[in-house]
């Protein structure tokens, strides 16, 4: 069984309702990326930031998968498929999908400010004054930016062993996940669905679909399982 690695981003999400810091010039309700998504922001107002993914998490429980989620489920009837995401919500999860590696953390997850390995399930707001088992603050298990991304290695293995390597919904944009290209292996497919990409350089082996997630995942999924019109 062919091996298929997508990468999914903000992209994905956006039709079923979440927003993203991409939709009002880098702002998420008013906030600056730097003030609820950084360990600097963290340290000058926690607060701020746990009131932040409080409401993010509000929100998470409001919106459902959409079908290009539900699409990429569906492959795994004909495909061995490995997810990396670089989103925090659980849409892939809810929609079905067994295989699903969360490069940049998860939201309904909180974790030790001083140990990441402590980590727990959370659905509920995390409060100030809210401690994990060794004393400290809980925080919102989410890889900020300036933060090291400690499954980034695995997320390299998993596409230099695919056959076929799809971008959903991402800019390529964000490192280290933009560089997961550089990793592909010469004879795989590699497949990008985006209305915004520029048709960056990946020596002419990229197939560009400007489309938005549901309509260009139906397009490749017609073609992949059904050989197309």
């Amino acid at each position: 069984m062919k091996k298929i690695a997508i990468l999914t981003g903000a992209g994905i999400s956006a039709e079923s309702g979440i927003q993203t810091f991409r939709d009002a010039d880098g702002l998420w309700n008013n906030h600056r990326v730097e003030d609820v998504a950084s360990p600097e922001g963290w340290r000058k107002n926690r607060e701020l930031v746990l009131d932040f993914y409080n409401q993010r998490r509000k929100q998470l429980k409001q919106v459902i998968p959409n079908q290009a989620h539900h699409l990429v489920k569906q492959l795994e009837d004909h495909f061995e498929v490995q997810i990396i995401t670089q989103n925090i919500d659980d849409l892939h999860e809810r929609a079905g999908s067994q295989n699903i590696l969360h490069i940049h953390g998860e939201l309904n997850k909180m974790c030790s400010s001083l140990n990441r390995k402590l980590s727990y399930d959370c659905y509920d707001d995390i409060k100030i004054g809210d401690k994990a088992a060794d004393g400290s603050q809980l925080r919102p298990d989410i890889v900020w930016f300036g933060e090291e991304v400690p499954l980034y290695p695995v997320a390299v293995e998993l596409v230099a062993q695919a056959d076929i390597f799809m971008v959903i919904g991402t800019s390529l944009q964000v490192y280290p996940a933009a560089n997961l290209l550089n990793f592909i292996k010469t004879d795989a497919q590699l497949i990008i669905i985006n209305p915004d990409h520029d048709g960056g350089n990946y020596g002419g082996r990229a197939i560009y679909i400007k489309e938005k997630a549901t309509t260009g995942m139906q397009k490749v999924f017609d073609v992949l399982i059904k050989g197309g019109d």
